[in-house]
């Protein structure tokens, strides 16, 4: 009975730690594009991994390829989290936006994780579901 409680109780645990990783990973993708509505590059640069950050360098050249290259992500209309999944590179979070002109956008987020949480590694852009008519 004893290894039955706790089995039950990693269980738990585990379900636990998991749930507030996605919270955590949703909250930190939020904080980021929140940064950079408020142009601040250099918040939303903090968000990113270390392999971006050698990428681009500076905040500043973080923030104008967003600009140029995800205009969705910096001057969003509406923003929804959906699914995210396990792969071997990390967990990837799907996000739907809407932009101003009210189109919708799918990106996938790639999370790593890191010495304090989470940090975004790469966004995809998603080829939007067909419609039918």
């Amino acid at each position: 009975m004893r290894a039955l409680f706790a089995a039950m109780g990693l269980v738990l645990a585990v379900t636990t730690a998991q749930a507030q990783d996605s919270a955590d990973i949703r909250q930190i993708i939020k904080d980021q594009i929140a940064a950079l509505q408020a142009d601040d590059f250099d918040r939303a640069f903090s968000y990113a991994s270390p392999n971006i950050k050698r990428l681009f360098g500076t905040p500043d050249r973080f923030g104008m390829m967003v600009q140029d290259g995800y205009p969705m992500v910096y001057r969003p209309e509406d923003v929804t989290m959906l699914e995210q999944s396990q792969t071997p590179a990390g967990v990837v979070q799907r996000v739907m936006i809407r932009d101003a002109q009210g189109r919708l956008h799918f990106l996938a987020y790639q999370m790593v994780p890191a010495g304090d949480g989470w940090q975004i590694n790469g966004v995809q852009l998603l080829r939007t579901p067909e419609t039918g008519v």
